[in-house]
């Protein structure tokens, strides 16, 4: 007799189990920018595809052959299902890396300064940001805002208790501060909250 798990066979729970597993750990992918989910994806369609084409044995032996044609059908829904999900998971991936190109940059190490910042081709505002600083989270949000309108113009977000280095190197004296840099070269310096007249200025001179 086949044994069952929450009323349906163990080969069919294996499936649906990976097919859910596999969406989930695409969506977190999506949000970590990790390989896992596009991985275990691979990984979940192997083996349902090896599931699917081994024989299943079956208690009655004088099975007609009428029985056949549902567990081909069967067979071709598990199919479907796997690719759906798997397009799924790869278009969360794809989706949110679209995304990511318009997403303030967050520098975390200064090694990625170089790379993110100074290397750049395209204009970047450099936002000097503390949490625990009132008037930054007043500016940055509004950064956020302005930039993500432009594609001319990027922002790099820095923590100043993260990045003390940075911040001797720039001369940042105070929080919230704004460096813009083209070309790898600072060409404008702000200290302190600035309205989005300044802001907008700030990046027509960087377009420019």
């Amino acid at each position: 007799m086949t044994t069952l798990i929450f009323g349906v066979g163990i080969g069919t729970f294996t499936v649906i189990t990976l097919l859910i597993i596999s969406v989930v750990l695409c969506c977190i992918s999506s949000r970590t920018e990790s390989s896992i989910g596009p991985i275990f994806s691979t990984f979940s369609g192997i083996v349902i595809i090896v599931l699917l084409l081994l024989p299943r044995g079956e208690d009655d032996a004088n099975l007609s052959q009428k029985s056949e044609y549902p567990l081909f059908i069967w067979r071709m829904c598990l199919l479907l299902l796997l690719g759906l999900s798997t397009l799924g998971g790869l278009g969360f991936v794809i989706a949110d890396t679209l995304i990511e190109v318009r997403r303030p940059k967050l520098i975390k190490v200064n090694d990625e300064f170089m790379e993110k910042v100074l290397n750049s081709q395209t204009p970047v505002i450099v936002n000097f940001h503390a949490e625990w600083c009132d008037p930054c989270h007043i500016l940055t949000p509004k950064l956020k805002e302005l930039t993500d309108n432009s594609e001319e113009v990027d922002l790099a977000i820095i923590d100043v208790e993260e990045n003390p280095e940075l911040v001797h190197t720039f001369e940042v004296k105070a929080v919230p501060a704004i460096i813009a840099i083209r070309n790898g070269l600072v060409v404008d310096k702000f200290i302190g909250l600035i309205d989005a007249a300044k802001i907008e200025g700030l990046m027509t001179r960087l377009k420019g």
